[in-house]
């Protein structure tokens, strides 16, 4: 595995000044194929990263996924307990689930018929004391079931958390928790509602770092979202700091009233006032954003160094949300929303472009309004320094700036 000597630690200095003399992070971190697969094993596989939406997930099911080359098993039981495996038989390796498919309570492998329950264990060797012969005294199966994954679900979102080190969930992303509780309430992650419509999904020709960034910043809103900054101004921007893993924007002028005469139930118990929105980053690969009568989630998948999948799932506030009556107004919305995700596309490609230019080494950033994309390279970086610190502990670094 690669370490971070790669790099001499001098590499990232610049990325801890103070924003008005910091730079960014160096290009090979966009562009080498190498610091990609160093980012799965030391950035993604250190955090609890965002992996899948739990409703694309039904009972009796079983649904692979390659994350940046590590192949992973989500299965639900018939209960709906879900839970997430590596995607590979303990008996030779072999990949076991190559396309979601539904399943009786058991997963077999197509090489030498090795069956796990939908919980991991192994419950069948046929053939393993020779023919017709299922068990052997010197073989015992357990503890030779599938490996599971530590995961956690939260707002619908299945985490996991690869090298099974991190801290709790909980105390990991209590800023994000917290903050969405103010905002909809106790009892808004109950009502969350969505359906196999309210989605989107892209792919862009960029790393995943850059999606991030764009998405961090309004800065851009007048030059790419010329019709989005007609009805929320870059002026009613502002930048906000939750926490170590948490950053973004949050507006003043979000309308609710989508289409006259039908408006979208408001959360039961948002009690904010109701032109807010707000839009972070859950590091490392969520994006947010959180409005008085929707939320949308997009999770980033890294495809390669130059390439990223988005699949956003929009979430209503309940049952009524998703009747007939509103079906237009949920249309209506997901246009809006498609429009503008599909509008970063080629900046962030053009900025993939750029970061091949021996002439371009970090940037520079606004003091004002590129606070929270200091902050996530800062973040970013504080993995690649030799014996690592938080980011929390360097110069330069913003706390709760809001």
């Amino acid at each position: 595995m690669l370490t971070r000597d790669f790099f001499p630690s001098e590499s990232f200095d610049s990325v801890f000044l103070p924003i008005e003399k910091a730079s960014g992070l160096p290009n090979q971190c966009y562009t080498d194929s190498s610091l990609h697969y160093f980012e799965r094993d030391q950035v993604m596989a250190r955090n609890w990263i965002a992996i899948a939406f739990q409703n694309t997930l039904h009972c009796n099911m079983a649904h692979p996924i390659d994350f940046m080359g590590i192949p992973i098993l989500l299965t639900r039981s018939k209960n709906g307990q879900i839970r997430v495996f590596h995607n590979v038989c303990s008996h030779r390796g072999m990949h076991l689930v190559s396309e979601p498919k539904k399943i009786s309570g058991r997963i077999t492998c197509q090489y030498h018929a090795w069956t796990y329950s939908v919980s991991g264990d192994l419950v069948a060797t046929p053939n393993i004391g020779g023919i017709g012969i299922d068990a052997h005294s010197d073989f015992e199966c357990t503890g030779k079931g599938l490996k599971e994954i530590r995961s956690h679900i939260w707002m619908g979102v299945i985490f996991i958390n690869l090298d099974g080190q991190a801290p709790a969930f909980e105390q990991v992303q209590e800023p994000a928790i917290q903050r969405t509780r103010e905002l909809i309430g106790k009892s808004g992650e109950r009502e969350l509602r969505a359906s196999q419509e309210d989605r989107i999904d892209m792919v862009v020709n960029c790393n995943w770092k850059l999606v991030a960034e764009n998405y961090l910043e309004a800065y851009h809103l007048p030059v790419i979202h010329p019709s989005l900054n007609r009805y929320s101004p870059l002026k009613d921007h502002h930048c906000r700091i939750y926490g170590q893993n948490m950053a973004g924007q949050l507006t003043t002028t979000f309308n609710p009233q989508l289409e006259d005469g039908i408006h979208l139930p408001i959360f039961s118990d948002w009690d904010r006032q109701m032109m807010i929105g707000e839009y972070p980053v859950i590091y490392p690969n969520l994006l947010m954003g959180i409005q008085a009568n929707h939320i949308f989630l997009g999770i980033l998948h890294p495809l390669d160094v130059d390439r990223t999948r988005e699949e956003f799932q929009i979430f209503y506030c309940d049952d009524e949300s998703l009747e007939p009556t509103y079906d237009q107004i949920r249309a209506d919305n997901l246009l809006t929303w498609y429009k503008v995700f599909q509008e970063d596309i080629e900046p962030c490609e053009r900025m993939q472009a750029g970061r091949q230019s021996p002439g371009y080494t970090g940037g520079s950033f606004s003091p004002v309004l590129d606070i929270c994309s200091h902050h996530f390279h800062q973040w970013i970086a504080g993995h690649y320094r030799p014996n690592s610190e938080s980011a929390s502990n360097k110069p330069g670094y913003h706390q709760n700036f809001a």
